[in-house]
């Protein structure tokens, strides 16, 4: 499905995206790119940031910084916040993503496990707002989006990492919200739903094996919860998380969106 460009009032705004070589952040990263924004892009691999580069450039003739760097050491997220100030003088902008945690039931993780997940999916998210919410609050605008998952309201069977520790990322971002409202901060998570990623691919394989199934079973069953009956694409984040970012947004705080074709079968 191709964007349609709307003016969402962020042109010359700077946004730094996090995990965006590929998957939802690449796709994020495309959508503030399409509207205008100065773009900080951010994985462990130069060689894949590069490429995204120069196709966003080519694409939007947007201005991109790349920055190398990982996000699971406390001193990531403040390197990355520092490198992209110094690229453009500010941060407006900020959505953090990582990879999911490993699938699997309770038993089957380690402490040493968790405790890696929790560095990387809630630790790496605390570490970005705490490095660029100063300057969003100086010069009272600034827009955060997490980027979480579905399970935060209905939990993913085999997914007790995300089930858990996204839910603490959702209990911080509501709780900053309120904090930070008035400086016209605003802090919101989307909440992608099974959306045809690389993420999804290792899912996938984690199904079939635990339960003795084809990878193709286990799209086919995923599907089969979806009302839309179809997974989703990227780009359908994107561009959620996009308008989330956009002066037309800036009345929306501490919400929780899924972009999920229906899945989630609660009222709220």
């Amino acid at each position: 499905a191709q964007r349609k460009i709307m003016d969402l009032g962020i042109r010359g705004r700077v946004a730094v995206v996090a995990g965006s070589s590929q998957g939802l952040g690449r796709a994020i990263a495309d959508a503030l790119a399409a509207e205008g924004a100065d773009l900080v892009i951010n994985s462990r691999s130069r060689e894949k940031l590069m490429a995204v580069k120069s196709e966003i450039v080519e694409a939007t003739g947007a201005r991109v910084e790349v920055v190398e760097c990982d996000l699971t050491p406390a001193d990531g997220a403040a390197e990355l916040i520092a490198a992209a100030e110094s690229a453009f003088g500010k941060v407006d902008i900020l959505v953090t993503n990582t990879g999911g945690p490993p699938a699997g039931m309770f038993e089957d993780h380690s402490v040493e496990v968790w405790d890696e997940a929790i560095q990387q999916n809630f630790n790496s998210v605390v570490n970005l707002v705490r490095a660029a919410l100063p300057g969003m609050k100086t010069r009272r605008w600034g827009r955060i989006v997490n980027v979480t998952s579905v399970s935060v309201k209905q939990p993913v069977k085999g997914l007790i990492l995300s089930n858990a520790i996204r839910a603490g990322v959702t209990g911080f971002a509501k709780t900053i919200s309120n904090e930070v409202a008035e400086f016209n901060v605003t802090v919101n998570n989307v909440l992608p739903g099974f959306t045809r990623t690389e993420r999804l691919i290792h899912l996938a394989e984690a199904v079939a094996e635990r339960d003795g199934i084809t990878v193709d079973d286990a799209y086919a069953g995923w599907t089969e919860e979806i009302p839309m009956a179809r997974l989703g694409e990227p780009c359908e984040l994107g561009s959620v998380a996009a308008f989330l970012c956009s002066e037309h947004a800036s009345y929306v705080t501490g919400q929780s969106i899924a972009v999920d074709g229906g899945w989630i079968k609660g009222l709220i």
